[in-house]
């Protein structure tokens, strides 16, 4: 992975936490918030469930619309397979490719994962709000935004939250390497950047002037649970960090296609190694992975991008093949918004949500709901699933691997022998 610009501009921030207190009467803007920009296809919650937080750039308005709750496998029970597509530096820019997505996400039956940079709520001419750890006031490595571009993000997350998806964070200034990168950080400095990538996004409205636009429908403290840290660097403290702040996954780490399994409490759901057809060799789950083995640059041959395209294409659905078939394992792969090689990653992903989306048993989930659904499961049926190496299937079956476990029969009482004493004999068992 890389620092990930969008064509927003670059200058200079401070921390400072702010809580304007400007108030509307309509956290949803003016008219009703059926059909508003962002929210197609999606009710607004009942009037009396909103409550503005701050100044109003967030609100709690009640429990996710269209959410269940998960059940725990039954006895014997297949599971489904999980899919989770997730969006590091998710923001709507001139590619309009957030937009692009939830409607591909909506087209597919397919909730995702948008974690949100910061800075990207943030406008140019109050980028010394931010003080990155390690970095003076104002710095960032993938800029910030202007005014329309904050209209816009905040209009994609909007209309995402209320359609199911996850609003997580890509945290602020996406700074990566040895000398200042996040893999310097200690426990205290990930709890700053947190709590600034936090404020930007409950104070949206006060630092863009964008005050007669409609709030964020979430309560951002509650919603962020979990996130995807800038180059996979820095996970060590980041995870002991999100562990004190009661985060429930992490998903910078780099893994095999098995069952996850909690690190201090939270759910690693790593990205994971996948094929690379035609290659000898397996690379990550994400798109900026592909194009680093296949051009090196974001602007290789032209005459090569559709090939580079579908070889990332197939190797996800190889990956998910042998899943599906296999031991069920989810599924976990990230991308950016980004138009590198023309564009044929964001193709390749687009055609994986088609192929993969639309199977029997298969769940496109945000890592929210597929963290829901792990930890409704039974911790030993969880322990049995991480026995099943990579694309492996029980070799007895499903219904035998998770069949019920035996009971120990009730205790009976002893039968007179023939003599009038106890037998000694032990009664046949079998299972309950």
């Amino acid at each position: 992975m890389r620092a990930v610009t969008k064509g927003i501009t670059v200058g200079a921030v401070t921390a400072a936490l702010f809580a304007g207190l400007a108030g509307c009467a309509n956290p949803w803007g003016s008219g009703s918030s059926a059909g508003a920009p962002g929210t197609e296809g999606a009710a607004g919650p009942p009037e009396n469930a909103v409550r503005l937080i701050g100044d109003g750039s967030t609100a709690y308005t009640g429990a996710q619309p269209g959410l269940t709750r998960p059940e725990r496998l039954k006895p014997g029970q297949r599971p489904p397979q999980f899919v989770v597509f997730s969006w590091d530096g998710a923001g709507e820019d001139s590619q309009k490719l957030f937009s692009h997505f939830r409607r591909v996400g909506k087209r597919y039956g397919a909730t995702m994962t948008y974690f949100l940079s910061g800075v990207y709520l943030l406008p140019e001419s109050k980028a010394t709000l931010y003080d990155p750890p390690g970095h003076a006031p104002g710095r960032s490595d993938i800029g910030f935004n202007d005014v329309e571009g904050i209209r816009d993000t905040v209009r994609e997350l909007r209309g995402a939250w209320l359609e199911g998806n996850e609003v997580g964070t890509h945290f602020n200034g996406h700074f990566c390497g040895p000398e200042s990168g996040v893999g310097t950080w200690s426990v205290e400095d990930w709890k700053s950047e947190i709590a600034q990538a936090k404020s930007f996004v409950k104070n949206w409205r006060t630092n863009s002037g964008l005050k007669s636009e409609k709030s964020l429908p979430f309560d951002y403290d509650k919603e962020l649970i979990g996130a995807r840290t800038p180059c996979l660097e820095g996970r060590k403290n980041f995870v002991r960090a999100a562990a004190e702040l009661g985060w429930r996954y992490d998903t910078s780490g780099i893994n095999d296609q098995v069952w996850p399994e909690k690190e201090r409490g939270l759910w690693d759901l790593s990205l994971q190694l996948v094929p690379v057809p035609g290659r000898g060799f397996e690379t990550l789950s994400m798109d900026y992975n592909f194009m680093v083995n296949q051009s090196g640059t974001a602007k290789g041959d032209p005459s090569h991008h559709r090939y580079w395209g579908n070889q990332m294409r197939d190797g996800l659905i190889q990956a998910f093949t042998r899943a599906y078939q296999g031991n069920r394992a989810p599924l976990i792969i990230g991308n950016h918004f980004e138009s590198w090689n023309g564009g044929t990653y964001m193709r390749a992903i687009e055609e994986t949500i088609a192929h993969v989306c639309v199977q029997a048993e298969v769940r496109c989930v945000s890592f929210r709901r597929l963290a829901d659904w792990l930890d409704a499961q039974d911790p030993a049926v969880l322990a049995k699933l991480r026995t099943l190496k990579v694309g492996r299937a029980p070799a007895t079956g499903w219904a035998d691997f998770l069949a019920a476990r035996p009971k120990a029969p009730a205790a009976r009482p002893s039968a007179p022998s023939a003599h009038g004493t106890a037998s000694a004999a032990a009664m046949p068992r079998r299972a309950g």
